[in-house]
């Protein structure tokens, strides 16, 4: 019998039970249980159908949320997995990863004192179930076209593009400077966000449907890339960014103060096999250490629960905002706390103390004052208040910029903005130079992997018009 919607008038919010904190602390295993079937029904049936939805309008990709939490709250859950997928390539993905409560859980309509319908932990229900029953097929075009496109770049835009035009019936080949498939997915994320056998999952669905992947590429070096134009129809790049903001001030080149990609990568690698020798020097890796991050975004989040689990004796977070204010998803927060997490709000980094190695942090109280051009309040040292907290490895995590595509590449007629992104047309996502294509992170800057997502999605559309047109012209000159 279909459940009636509109539960949340009796029944309460209620997320997928996290495992303890003891246990948690201990491994890189996802913290979140999953849920059953009746639970993820229940959870559905509080959508309160609304005529506006606005967790499809806060959501980048228009997810039609309501109509699978129905689906789901009626028990037709290979429906909600279709409705899921048409909009969304990796929805088992973003509903462990998304930050839910800045986007559609945060804006969901459902007066605060009922709380919101827990749409992440239903998301991935639905996907991960679809693949448990077999619902979800390789992807079989209902043409095959002579047209093939490259995708330098097999992160989140870059595998959505793929995965958009593979099902348009193009030849796809990803190339990638990693050894493996999937970009920040696998390496910069930690397994107890994202288990890395979800990311092969999906890496293996795509090679099942007729994506090819060329790893270890050095785009721009060996594989040169107008050899890579000559081999394709079309090239998108979606490298995303990963260059490391860095800090100014007296010691930060002490060894022991380390970007926040480096160390992720690190204790990713060796989560998956791999020997990595910086991390079993001791350079990046946190046992017994005093640790300090330095950064208020998702990644910092990442890197103190990280630090956390490797059995570091102590792990401080400095930010030079307040909690209200950080731009990292509070949900992180809180599991951070739970974990021992110490958090030091409204702090910053002045110098770093040391000899030869990193000992310590000088760190400033800051003053939040009025917003800033972008709304954000902007932040001012206290006088005389600087103090000392003890630090044997420092993280630095904040932010990332691009790295110089044109030289990366070297090709220079490449343009790019003046914060180093590269610079495209805002409704075809062409570049300066015909037929070459960008988006994700390389374009908006470092953001969110559902950007990402829908960026590539976009792209992909904008290829396929490029595509298509450029052949027409071409069969009408001969």
């Amino acid at each position: 019998m279909a459940e009636v919607m509109l539960q949340f008038t009796h029944l309460p919010q209620k997320t997928p039970e996290k495992r303890p904190v003891a246990t948690r602390r201990a491994d890189f295993e996802e913290i979140y249980k999953k849920f059953d079937a009746v639970a993820a029904r229940a959870q559905s049936s509080r959508c309160s159908q609304c005529g506006i939805p606005f967790c499809s309008v806060h959501c980048p990709l228009s997810n039609n949320i309501p109509d699978w939490l129905k689906l789901t709250a009626e028990g037709r859950l290979e429906e909600a997995y279709e409705i899921s997928a048409a909009t969304n390539t990796f929805p088992e993905i973003c509903g462990r990863i998304c930050p839910q409560d800045r986007l559609c859980e945060g804006n969901c309509v459902i007066e605060k004192g009922f709380e919101s319908v827990t749409i992440g932990a239903v998301e991935r229900y639905i996907t991960d179930t679809a693949f448990e029953q077999g619902w979800v097929k390789p992807i079989r075009p209902l043409r095959e076209l002579p047209h093939s496109v490259g995708i330098v770049g097999a992160g989140p835009a870059g595998l959505a593009a793929a995965e958009a035009l593979r099902s348009l019936g193009y030849k796809v080949t990803v190339y990638d400077r990693h050894d493996r498939v999937g970009g920040l997915l696998i390496y910069g994320i930690p397994g107890f966000k994202l288990e890395k056998e979800i990311v092969i999952r999906r890496r293996n669905w795509l090679e099942e449907g007729g994506i090819k992947f060329e790893l270890n590429a050095d785009v721009g070096g060996k594989l040169a890339f107008q050899d890579l134009r000559a081999r394709h129809d079309a090239v998108l790049v979606a490298t995303g960014v990963y260059k490391a903001r860095e800090i100014a001030g007296p010691g930060s080149g002490l060894k022991g103060i380390v970007p926040a990609l480096d160390y992720l990568i690190a204790s990713n690698r060796m989560g998956l096999g791999d020997k990595v020798p910086a991390f079993e020097s001791g350079l990046l890796d946190a046992q017994g250490k005093r640790v300090v991050v330095i950064g208020g975004g998702d990644t910092a989040m990442d890197c103190v629960r990280t630090a956390v689990r490797q059995g570091a004796k102590s792990v401080t977070c400095l930010y030079r905002r307040d909690r209200a204010n950080m731009p990292g998803s509070l949900r992180e927060v809180t599991n951070a706390e739970d974990e021992g997490v110490v958090f030091d709000w409204l702090a910053a980094p002045e110098a770093f103390l040391g000899d030869e190695t990193v000992t310590g942090v000088r760190a400033i109280r800051m003053h939040l004052g009025l917003p800033d051009a972008a709304g954000r309040l902007s932040v001012d040292p206290i006088a005389g208040t600087s103090y000392t907290v003890e630090a044997d490895l420092v993280i630095k995590a904040l932010g990332f910029d691009p790295e110089n595509m044109p030289m990366a590449f070297n090709v220079p007629e490449l343009t790019v903005t003046n914060w180093g992104t590269l610079k495209v047309h805002p409704k075809t996502f062409m570049t300066s130079l015909p037929g070459v294509f960008a988006a994700g992170d390389i374009v908006r800057g470092a953001s969110l992997v559902v950007w990402a997502i829908r960026d590539g999605r976009d792209a992909a559309a904008a290829m396929h018009e490029f595509v298509q047109v450029s052949a027409g012209m071409a069969q009408a000159a001969e």
